[in-house]
């Protein structure tokens, strides 16, 4: 698995015409100039296999050309943060990475690339926090509500209520049938599941804030302060996520993904 090269998604990016928004602090010739450099500096750092130091500064080139796009050019889309997590990643920068992986997964879930970078980015963490057999199990029983995109359950949900409609107005027409009937049942149950998982899932979208350590190493303590005993034998690192149970001033209350919690500081972590 590799890092597919973002030059080809800043060339669909640039297709799209984009247009800064109102509350932007740059105009849209500067978008466009800045996707340039941003584009130029990666292959340039791509090309430079001999020079690691180099192919750094011009990585932390690009990156910095893209967060000016998203934070100054209030232009957020699944592309850009997908062509910045890239960079970070190439840079060595695992946490970041991930980060920015999970923020483009956020505003499209059904992109292939996003999904298979994330589980490279993945796979080279140094915390390897099981998830608890409970959900494990859930996870396998329902796949489909943990793997299909809300999109694609919603697509299904109309999918299968269309079907239903169809197979009810041919029973009304020409008579109670078996193929109809089954037809109709199957799909009417299988439009409920759908239509209740993507309830649920943006339900729990709308509630869920996550979050990735972007720090080298922290060491996770059982309160808000440095004073407080370790959570974990271990310290964690850069790419583990959680979730966040509660933020106090300088601090984060998460959960990782067997449960397990403490606190860290803020600065040590990014949000979703």
């Amino acid at each position: 698995m590799t890092i597919r090269n973002f030059s080809v998604v800043l060339a669909g990016l640039l297709l799209l015409g984009l247009t800064a928004p109102a509350e932007a602090k740059l105009p849209k010739e500067q978008i466009y100039s800045l996707f340039s450099q941003a584009n130029e500096a990666f292959r340039q750092a791509n090309s430079l296999t001999a020079d690691a130091d180099r192919a750094e500064k011009l990585y932390e080139k690009a990156i910095l050309s893209f967060e000016k796009i998203i934070n100054e050019g209030q232009i957020r889309n699944a592309g850009l943060y997908y062509n910045l997590a890239n960079a970070y990643f190439l840079k060595g920068d695992l946490g970041r990475a991930i980060l920015n992986y999970r923020r483009a997964e956020k505003l499209d879930s059904a992109d292939t690339n996003i999904q298979k970078n994330l589980s490279f980015a993945h796979s080279r963490r140094i915390d390897k926090v099981k998830v608890k057999t409970e959900k494990r199990v859930l996870q396998t029983l329902f796949f489909w509500h943990y793997d299909f995109s809300i999109k694609t359950k919603f697509i299904l949900t109309c999918l299968c209520f269309a079907i239903v409609c169809v197979s009810l107005t041919v029973m009304i027409w020409f008579g109670r049938a078996a193929p109809g009937t089954v037809t109709a049942v199957i799909c009417g149950i299988l439009m409920v599941c759908f239509l209740v998982s993507t309830v649920l899932e943006a339900r729990t979208r709308a509630s869920r804030v996550c979050g990735v350590i972007t720090a080298q190493e922290i060491i996770a303590r059982q309160g808000d302060g440095q004073n407080y005993p370790a959570s974990f034998k271990d310290p964690l690192h850069m790419g583990t996520e959680f979730d966040l149970l509660e933020h106090r001033p300088g601090w984060l209350h998460i959960k990782l993904s067997d449960n397990s919690d403490g606190w860290i500081p803020e600065i040590s972590a990014d949000l979703i």
